[in-house]
């Protein structure tokens, strides 16, 4: 029989044998644990990540588009006008109460996410706003951000008095009629504006304003006075001071003439009338004079008001009140400086708005007694 013959095999110290069939089992053992590892252990957990990944940013375009779709819907389609008042000072989560409460803040998380992306969170100016319920959200925002707060128009008409700003000012809610008349007559305010008088009177400028709310009333009179400080020249002054008044007799001399007529066609005329009587030295006798510093005057002049003792009263008195009474416009102030060249002493209401003139006194008691009783007659 024939020996086998055996195979002949090399062993490495390691006990390993070098083979093909060794290298494949390695190769085996080693890419099952690289599968075992790689493969199994680690895609549970980056699948998990991946999915909360996913879910995220799906959660966080789903917001925007609701964010986006928010902002540029109209907050409500009542299409109603809603006023606000901001107070100075109002933290932007005061603010967002009060819009809440006045119907402007449907959605409160949405809301401040869009006032944070416009970063309006501290730049909201104070002030009374006006919105509109159609606006968007972004919109109203942008106005808040803008400070575009309501706007008042305000005509002070000519030959006021300081009485009846106040009342016109306190009625639009633009002032506060107790630091009004306060500031009226303090010493240091009227310096500061340059007002060399005791009072106010006769230098608040009537004219057309646009005021704001929050404005203060010390800023609303500045406003005014201002307004006299350009309009009133240095001409002005100095043409009046070739009359022989200085500023404040002047402005108070126009401030008769504007209470005496609302016909600027007749100012120069009753201009006439009070400088021809002050020539003469014969009392002014105006009647809004004598009921000036009266507290509750009704309207209608009566002979016991001219009998007033009054340092205003021009039925008492000789030459000017210490002071005007009222706020005279540039028609006045003009008549002042340029009355008509006439010799009229007197002058009285035909009760239409107009008056009749007259040199004569005899003439004048005639026409007062035709407009005083002949005509109340042919009315009744």
């Amino acid at each position: 029989m024939k020996q086998l013959k055996r195979k002949k095999t090399y062993k490495n110290p390691g006990g390993t044998t070098n083979s093909a069939d060794g290298n494949k089992r390695r190769e085996k053992i080693g890419m099952k644990k690289f599968l075992s590892f790689k493969f199994f252990k680690m895609p549970s957990f980056t699948i998990r990540i991946s999915r909360s990944v996913i879910i995220f940013f799906a959660v966080v375009v789903l917001f925007f588009v609701m964010l986006i779709y928010y902002s540029t819907s109209s907050i409500d389609k009542k299409n109603m006008t809603v006023l606000v008042d901001i107070p100075t000072g109002s933290s932007f989560i005061k603010v967002t109460e009060i819009l809440n409460q006045a119907g402007l803040v449907k959605h409160r998380v949405f809301f401040y996410s869009l006032a944070i992306m416009k970063r309006s969170t501290r730049s909201i100016r104070a002030g009374e706003y006006e919105f509109n319920t159609s606006l968007t959200p972004g919109a109203m925002i942008d106005k808040l951000l803008r400070g575009e707060i309501k706007i008042h128009r305000v005509v002070i008409p000519e030959d006021l008095s300081l009485r009846e700003i106040a009342e016109l000012l306190d009625k639009e809610k633009i002032i506060n009629k107790k630091d009004f008349f306060e500031l009226a007559g303090d010493e240091a305010f009227l310096e500061s504006l340059n007002i060399r008088a005791d009072s106010i009177e006769g230098y608040l400028f009537p004219d057309t304003y646009f005021f704001d709310r929050s404005m203060s009333t010390r800023q609303i009179m500045k406003i005014m006075v201002s307004q006299f400080w350009k309009k009133v020249t240095p001409e002005m002054i100095k043409r009046a001071e070739g009359f022989g008044y200085n500023l404040h007799q002047f402005v108070t001399l126009a401030s008769i003439i504007g209470k005496e007529s609302g016909d600027d066609a007749e100012k120069p005329l009753i201009a006439a009338v009070f400088y021809n009587r002050l020539k003469k030295k014969i009392r002014l006798q105006s009647d809004p004079t004598a009921v000036y510093d009266l507290d509750n005057f009704n309207g209608k002049v009566l002979r016991s008001h001219l009998r007033r003792n009054s340092p205003y009263n021009t039925y008492i008195i000789r030459g000017l009140p210490p002071g005007p009474i009222a706020n005279p416009g540039l028609t006045s102030l003009k008549a002042a400086l340029y009355p008509a060249p006439v010799n009229y002493l007197y002058f009285v209401s035909k009760k239409d708005g107009s008056h009749f003139f007259s040199s004569s006194l005899d003439v004048h008691n005639q026409a007062a007694y035709h407009y005083r009783y002949i005509n109340n007659k042919s009315i009744q």
